[in-house]
């Protein structure tokens, strides 16, 4: 006997997402990811979290911002159409402002930062550190509160991983060669205010 009837319960579909189908997911409240076609969902950062990368984002500002365009989580970064991700912060040279869209980044940004929380800490220093190099973000930095560490990362060959350039500890000044107007101290940028 074949079946028919449609199941009572939604069904799931478990891989093979597209950008397509996560533009067309319902707004729930919640953040979603999609990773080689598999939709993750991102739990919420705390307020000490937010509190933070609002500051490291006012930091950027001050000497970027004529420059660069800064854009705070949540946005969707669109980096092929089996992957998007949603960063912390991100920057744009506004040379580059068409990859900007009302949806979302449609391309690699010039600068990824995330914050590392307790809930994230494989997936930002594995998961979308190695997500980023593939899909040539040209410079990564994970941002460590606790510890009061910036890890800058690079790409030295476009697409390939990431070579460890510096890590910055809390007094030092962070200096991008890509990113010219970066100059701030750590603390300075990983603070509660």
């Amino acid at each position: 006997m074949e079946y028919k009837r449609k199941p009572d319960f939604p069904m799931v579909k478990e891989n093979g997402w597209t950008v397509d189908d996560y533009m067309n997911l319902p707004e729930d409240g919640n953040q979603y990811e999609i990773v080689d076609g598999v939709l993750e969902m991102k739990p919420s950062p705390n307020t000490d979290h937010q509190r933070i990368i609002r500051r490291f984002d006012h930091i950027l500002s001050d000497t970027c911002e004529s420059q660069y365009i800064m854009i705070l989580s949540p946005i969707d970064v669109i980096l092929s159409e089996r992957e998007t991700r949603q960063p912390d912060l991100l920057m744009v040279h506004r040379s580059r402002e068409a990859i900007i869209r009302k949806n979302g980044i449609y391309g690699p940004p010039d600068l990824v930062v995330e914050l590392l929380s307790p809930n994230s800490v494989k997936r930002d220093r594995i998961m979308k550190r190695d997500s980023y190099a593939r899909f040539g973000v040209p410079e990564y930095w994970i941002a460590d509160y606790e510890h009061q560490t910036i890890e800058q990362y690079v790409a030295k060959v476009p697409g390939q991983p990431y070579e460890l350039l510096n890590v910055f500890e809390a007094d030092d000044t962070v200096t991008s060669d890509r990113l010219p107007c970066v100059s701030f101290v750590v603390k300075d940028a990983l603070k509660i205010v």
